[in-house]
């Protein structure tokens, strides 16, 4: 199957890619609307949507029940509601950009996917573990970090084009508060670089690499980089809320104050790619997070995947290696994700003041003093 996909023109591999990037992140999307509704439900206990029913279910004496409560009719209902309710343009907007935004949202959304591994196999012919990810370049944490922050463009197009004080209130807060964080992101990486590049090491920006380096059995070798660079790892983890304007930093919404933020004047289907790109948004972050700080597809700190195999004499069983891969990368992504929902409904909004003096005064002081902290470990480790 893999020489038959690897034996088609370039192009219609491009498309195939596309397809399957397509196919993996709306039901994901979906799936985590729904997930982040009963996670809300169960903080304030409450049972969260339980009543949507489909007629052929009522006949299923098990699974019917158990899908009801489940809340899975509702996430069906509300996706043919948003994809068959009117779509109406308002007459004051700036039709073309209006329209174009929500396509702008996902682009970038949909790109950091390809560049993201997401597990391996062993493959025999080398002895070795190999990356799945749909693009493999040396670059992959740049590529990430760079296409990633377009997103914000859209935030900012939707708020111009919608001729509002309100969105466009929104879309600025979104580009101040992208400036404000985007830099504590990059310098909370920039410590994993270090180790990845260092010395006698051929130098590289892969996160197959930043993986690579945490699936040893040594003490430096196996231990995780969340253990090795918590400093780091948290001011990645604020930095990522703000950069998915999650709560508690959702300040280009802001119910509270600017109504519905950017989005104001979208309903619909426009309205859902907003949030098919934020949560696309959010699973890119936190497989970027396993990846970088808790040992990608690894199953524990020491006890690298590589050995896992050998331990179960799967090596020529390279299916079941990778599947087994992808679900412990997908564990800890979910875990992630969860977490995401748990802070929102349990940490209230910021004020506008306290996000940007957070971002200025707090953090980035904090990602500088941790960047020199580990060079001058790392130069002292090195003589």
């Amino acid at each position: 199957m893999a020489d038959l996909f690897f034996n088609l023109p370039p192009l219609v591999q491009m498309v195939l890619k596309g397809l399957a990037v397509i196919l993996v992140i709306f039901p994901i999307a979906g799936a985590s609307s729904l997930a982040e509704r009963k996670v809300a439900a169960w903080i304030q206990d409450r049972p969260g949507p339980n009543r949507t029913m489909v007629i052929w279910a009522k006949y299923i004496p098990i699974l019917g029940p158990f899908l009801q409560r489940l809340g899975l009719f509702q996430l069906l209902a509300d996706g043919g509601k948003l994809l068959l309710k009117e779509d109406p343009i308002p007459g004051h907007v700036n039709k073309f950009y209006y329209v174009a935004a929500p396509i702008v949202a996902l682009i970038p959304a949909f790109s950091t996917v390809t560049f993201v591994p997401f597990g391996a196999y062993w493959d025999t012919a080398v002895n070795a573990m190999r990356p799945l990810m749909l693009v493999n370049v040396d670059i992959g944490l740049l590529a990430v970090l760079a296409v990633g922050s377009l997103g914000v463009y859209s935030v900012i197009l939707a708020g111009w084009a919608s001729n509002s004080k309100y969105p466009f209130l929104g879309s600025v807060r979104a580009s101040a508060q992208l400036i404000s964080y985007e830099l504590s992101l990059t310098l909370s990486v920039v410590p994993v670089l270090l180790w990845i590049n260092a010395p006698g090491q051929e130098a590289s920006m892969s996160l197959v690499r930043v993986v690579e380096l945490q699936s040893g059995t040594g003490f430096w070798s196996g231990t995780w980089f969340g253990m090795l660079m918590p400093v780091s790892a948290l001011i990645y983890l604020v930095s990522m809320f703000a950069e998915t304007n999650r709560l508690p930093f959702d300040m280009p919404e802001g119910e509270a104050e600017l109504v519905g933020g950017f989005h104001t004047e979208y309903g619909s289907f426009k309205w859902s790619l907003f949030f098919v790109a934020e949560y696309a948004h959010m699973l890119v972050g936190s497989g970027v997070f396993v990846l970088l700080f808790l040992g990608g597809w690894n199953p524990l700190p020491w006890v690298p995947l590589a050995s896992v195999t050998q331990w179960l004499g799967l090596q020529n069983w390279p299916v079941i290696v990778g599947l087994l891969s992808i679900a412990i990368f997908m564990v800890k992504t979910l875990f992630m994700i969860f977490f995401f929902m748990w802070i929102r409904w349990t940490i209230p909004r910021f004020r506008y003041d306290q996000v940007m003096k957070l971002g200025w005064q707090k953090l980035l002081p904090l990602a500088i003093a941790n960047l020199l902290a580990y060079a001058i470990g790392f130069a002292v480790l090195q003589n």
